[in-house]
């Protein structure tokens, strides 16, 4: 069985952009997760060892957000990447980036790139 796992809304300080500015300045990004499991023996064992944390998973995607990057693609298939690396058993992992109130010359609230891999 598949289950579905969701960390939403996760808001980081970082330094992504393709203008040398927005990597000296940077900028907030928010950042949501879907993920697509396998569900193994976490329900009927009451198991979170077994399962896929979504402590550790925030504290990838929180380690990857740190590394400066030109384009929040690279961003997303970075922890995409990471994430499932950490834990075999993911069959799938959706993150959306978002660059919240990027400079483009006027008011634009968020622009986002999602990725599935």
């Amino acid at each position: 069985m598949l289950y579905t796992i969701r960390l939403q809304e996760m808001e980081f300080r970082a330094y992504h952009g393709c203008y040398d500015l927005e990597q000296k300045v940077g900028n907030r990004f928010n950042v949501e997760l879907v993920i697509t499991t396998h569900l193994g023996d976490v329900a009927n064992d009451d198991a979170v060892e077994k399962a896929v944390n979504y402590l550790t998973v925030y504290e990838i995607t929180r380690e990857q957000m740190a590394v400066t990057q030109r384009t929040i693609e690279r961003v997303a298939q970075n922890i995409i990447g990471a994430v499932k690396s950490h834990f075999p058993q993911i069959v799938e992992v959706e993150c959306t980036v978002a660059k919240l109130a990027p400079p483009l010359g006027g008011k634009v609230g968020r622009v986002s790139v999602t990725l599935k891999g």
